[in-house]
């Protein structure tokens, strides 16, 4: 376990591991870096990358602050890719995908960026999150009601049908992680705020972010995520969309495919 101090004196902690051009993972809501499948994916990627596994601000072992603000998150990635050397590749996961692409836009220096279906809504016609998504998960972990934030979060917010909130209650080990990280749901959810009317994404706004970037859909995903990806594809100065059945990431993460396609992407010149 090794840790950075972030620029607000916050402690970030990593798994470093392998030997290669450095690649950090950036985990998306209820994910940190002991999380199985992302833990899987950081050993297979170690075979080729020296590979920055860490627990964003407020979950696992990483410190936080009294006040959350998207900034300090970016600071935060800022942080382990000066500790990197000074680039990096990333690969983002939903949320972490769109930390890393507002990282990419603020100037951090990311050499090639991985965004894993990122959960914008650009059509009118999706299914969207309540107008008030943000302040509702916000209340409901200021009233210490960590479980309704759990369910309100994977059900408003992620689209997951009601019954698999008894169905994970019924696996303690599934149940204690999402509980761990529940406190965190506030900040993935301003990550994602002002991106989920079903409006399009503006070109204007990404114009910065000019490194390749590759984008990852699942054929079997949501309609939803599809329509982000290939929204956001659409208007990246220097994109490439794969989509691929395995892909998505709304059940459990494919590691052994992801990676595959990770390595792929990121050792292409």
């Amino acid at each position: 376990m090794n840790s950075v101090i972030s620029k607000d004196g916050t402690s970030i902690v990593y798994d470093k591991m392998g030997q290669g051009p450095a690649l950090i993972l950036v985990g998306g809501a209820f994910s940190y870096r002991k999380f199985p499948e992302v833990a899987a994916m950081a050993e297979l990627l170690s075979e080729h990358f020296t590979v920055y596994n860490y627990d964003r601000r407020g979950r696992g072992d990483s410190g936080d602050a009294k006040h959350y603000a998207v900034e300090r998150e970016i600071e935060d990635l800022q942080a382990l890719i000066e500790e990197a050397g000074g680039s990096a590749s990333v690969w983002g996961l939903s949320s972490g995908a769109v930390l890393a692409l507002q990282a990419a836009a603020s100037g951090v220096n990311i050499t090639k960026l991985a965004l894993h279906e990122p959960p914008f809504v650009v059509q009118e016609s999706d299914r969207k999150p309540p107008n008030d998504f943000l302040r509702g998960v916000t209340a409901l972990i200021a009233d210490g009601r960590r479980a309704d934030a759990v369910k309100y979060f994977m059900t408003k917010g992620m689209g997951a049908p009601s019954w698999i909130i008894p169905l994970m209650r019924m696996m303690p080990g599934v149940w204690c992680r999402l509980m761990d990280v529940a406190h965190t749901l506030p900040y993935d959810a301003a990550l994602l705020d002002g991106y989920m009317d079903g409006k399009p994404l503006s070109d204007e706004q990404w114009k910065n972010v000019t490194m390749p970037v590759l984008v990852l859909e699942g054929t079997e995903s949501p309609a939803s995520l599809r329509h982000s990806a290939q929204e956001l594809a659409s208007v990246l100065p220097n994109p490439q969309l794969l989509s691929k059945k395995g892909l998505g990431h709304t059940k459990k993460l494919n590691s052994k495919l992801i990676s595959s396609e990770l390595s792929g992407f990121f050792l292409s010149h």
